[in-house]
């Protein structure tokens, strides 16, 4: 029997393109999603050849075994993978598989990426492939990165006009996006990314576009300027990209974005990603988008969470106090507190500089340069704490950001999802804490539903809390400076010539001196925390809570005890009763419930004027309009008279001794 040779026997294998479009042509086949071809004669991986199939079988039944052998050998430039016992070479880089350029590898190593998060393993094959997509995704999944390396390597650097609009719901969010664009774009020079978005310089934006670019990153109103004024040339456009559309719909976008759609070319590209799935974002994508591939990752439970998540319930005229104790106690590289309106952002942000933290506000009202100047200080870390409405920190993607706290509980659900997420992002630990009033636990159950966990509750730091706190910073600095001194060597020898002079001169020792230095490294501000904590108990709370919303059932539940009667912590008690301890004085000053002034309010501003411990103060008993205190015997004049001028709740002491 004549042998067949090794060329013969190669010669009936497939055809890769023949094989693959084949496959398209059958009606019944499923759509492809995932293929990966290479060129590359060193892979060893069968999945990634361009040959698509080799019956081996075949050889074997009509060749010997070592003429299979010889031809195996006399082929190996068809690259024909041969079982071996060594387990194969693993790829450098993970998206190396997915055919990218080298120069857009090149790129996306620099980045720091080697491994493909989930989101991006399903979508970077489909979109490859031109298919219309719809992905639901939570922020800092990497998102960004799945459709923006595959459209990339999809380009056409000659032509000149945009071929990627990418239509995002914020200036931030636009920014970010480009930003990212032209980070993976680093190593193709004819690739042009710009962003627009109102609140930018629109003659600039022009001269742009002008000059010609790729890909355009911008939000809906601008967009539409642009393309009204014709400024904006989208006849040669192939991909359109719908960045976080449910934020788009919950702020009023969606009509525009339906008529951007309407005067793009009829043959496009749509992508929709989207946190969640609203009836209105579905029924968008089946209107626009053609048979879309569909990718849904999911974070299921805490064990796939990066956040830990928690609320705690607190008055509402307690929570500035208690925030700045949760700022003291947890140990937080950056900082983002969300509130409902601008008005709060500006109070919450003016009573923690009084505190010391180094703060910054954005909001709908500070302009575009400040606020790309307020993003970069917080990512350089002049800036720790950023109070911000949803709007205007919608698309945040700063690193340092290790603590997100709700100040305010949104307005839903989605919005929920969307704050806690500017922490935790790409697989790093984060932190989110909710505050809640008494009358807003009953959303709770809402949102841990959106989440799928609960969400723990804590109690607001104790002063035993925020002391031990303030000691592990205090402990860290010191470490940090010994191991990693930040002045100059010349600097340096400047210090240790005062610390030798002094210790000469006085006679102190190395440990008096250090001592003496930390005290100096601490300041005026006092180490520990004191002063009283009683607002803190459940007692308190449940009071208050008879009192929460509107402010008014306070007042109408005063109105109805008899005249002449007050509340204090124990109870209603005649203002004559219960005469003050031998060391007290008695004094009647002019705030009371109708001023909606508690016993915490009173503590906190007597004991600062007049440099009390908390504890030393006595009994308080709050009236309709005024209330009774004792304090200690024998207050200096001067801080008496000081007292009377201190103001509670916008209202003066007008502090007296009280006669009865």
């Amino acid at each position: 029997m004549t042998q067949p040779s090794a060329c013969e026997s190669f010669a009936c294998s497939v055809d890769t393109n023949a094989s693959l479009a084949a496959s398209d042509s059958t009606p019944t086949s499923p759509p492809i999603t995932t293929i990966s071809l290479s060129a590359d004669p060193t892979v060893t991986d069968s999945s990634e050849l361009p040959l698509t199939s080799v019956d081996l079988t075949a050889l074997e039944t009509s060749c010997s075994s070592s003429t299979v052998a010889e031809a195996i050998n006399e082929a190996s430039t068809l690259t024909v993978p041969v079982s071996t016992t060594e387990a194969p070479a693993e790829p450098k880089n993970g998206f190396a598989s997915f055919g990218f350029s080298a120069e857009l590898l090149e790129a996306v190593e620099g980045c720091g990426y080697t491994e493909p998060s989930p989101i991006q393993k399903a979508a970077i094959p489909e979109l490859l492939l031109g298919r219309d997509l719809v992905g639901q995704a939570q922020t800092g999944t990497g998102k960004t990165a799945a459709f923006a390396l595959p459209l990339l390597a999809r380009l056409d650097p000659a032509q000149r006009t945009p071929q990627v609009l990418v239509l995002t719901p914020t200036r931030e969010l636009a920014l970010q996006v480009a930003e990212s664009f032209n980070s993976y774009a680093t190593k193709l020079p004819q690739v042009r990314v710009l962003p627009i978005y109102g609140g930018a310089d629109f003659r600039d934006q022009i001269v742009r576009l002008r000059r010609g670019v790729q890909v355009v990153v911008g939000t809906p109103g601008r967009v539409m300027d642009h393309m009204r004024q014709g400024t904006l040339d989208l006849s040669g456009l192939r991909s359109l990209v719908l960045d976080e559309a449910d934020e788009m719909l919950r702020m009023g976008f969606i009509d525009d974005v339906e008529w951007v759609l309407g005067q793009l070319p009829s043959e496009r590209q749509v992508i929709l990603f989207s946190a969640t799935m609203p009836a209105e974002i579905r029924r968008l994508s089946k209107n626009y988008l053609r048979s879309p591939a569909e990718v849904t990752i999911r974070q299921k439970g805490a064990e796939s969470s990066s956040i830990r998540q928690r609320h705690l319930v607190v008055n509402g005229s307690q929570k500035l106090e208690a925030l700045t104790r949760v700022l003291e106690a947890e140990s937080s590289e950056g900082v983002i507190i969300f509130a409902r309106t601008k008005a709060i952002t500006l109070a919450v942000s003016e009573a923690l500089e009084q505190q010391g933290h180094d703060v910054a506000v954005l909001n709908g009202d500070v302009p575009q340069a400040q606020r790309e100047r307020t993003v970069e200080r917080l990512r350089s870390g002049k800036v720790n704490v950023l109070v911000a409405t949803d709007v205007a920190a919608r698309g945040l993607d700063v690193d340092r950001i290790t603590l997100v706290i709700n100040f305010d509980i949104p307005f839903d659900s989605e919005a929920y999802v969307h704050r806690i997420g500017r922490t935790g992002r790409a697989g790093r630990k984060g932190d989110a804490i909710l505050f809640l009033t008494p009358r807003e636990r009953r959303f709770l159950s809402g949102l841990e539903r959106t989440v799928g966990k609960p969400i723990d509750l804590m109690e607001v730091p104790s002063n035993a809390d925020i002391n031990q706190s303030r000691l592990d910073r205090l402990r860290q600095r010191l470490t940090t400076a010994v191991q990693e001194p930040a002045s100059e060597p010349q600097e340096l020898a400047l210090l240790s010539e005062i610390l030798l002079r002094v210790g000469r001169e006085i006679e102190a020792t190395p440990e008096q001196l250090a001592l003496a230095a930390l005290q100096l490294a601490v300041g005026e501000r006092p180490l520990l925390a004191q002063g009283e904590e009683n607002w803190q108990q459940s007692g308190g709370r449940d009071r208050d809570r008879q009192r929460d919303g509107d402010g008014r059932r306070g007042e109408r539940g005063d109105q109805r005890r008899p005249l002449g009667q007050g509340r204090s912590g124990s109870g209603l008690r005649d203002e004559g009763s219960a005469p003050p301890d031998d060391q007290m004085d008695r004094f009647r000053i002019e705030v009371g419930w109708r001023d909606r002034v508690k016993p915490g309010n009173i503590v906190g501003a007597i004991a600062n004027e007049a440099g009390l411990n908390g504890r030393s103060i006595g009994r308080i008993q709050i009236f309709d309009t005024h209330s009774v205190i004792d304090l200690p015997k024998g207050m200096p004049e001067d801080v008496f008279a000081a007292l009377a001028r201190l103001r509670v709740m916008n209202k003066e002491l007008q502090i007296s001794r009280h006669e009865g």
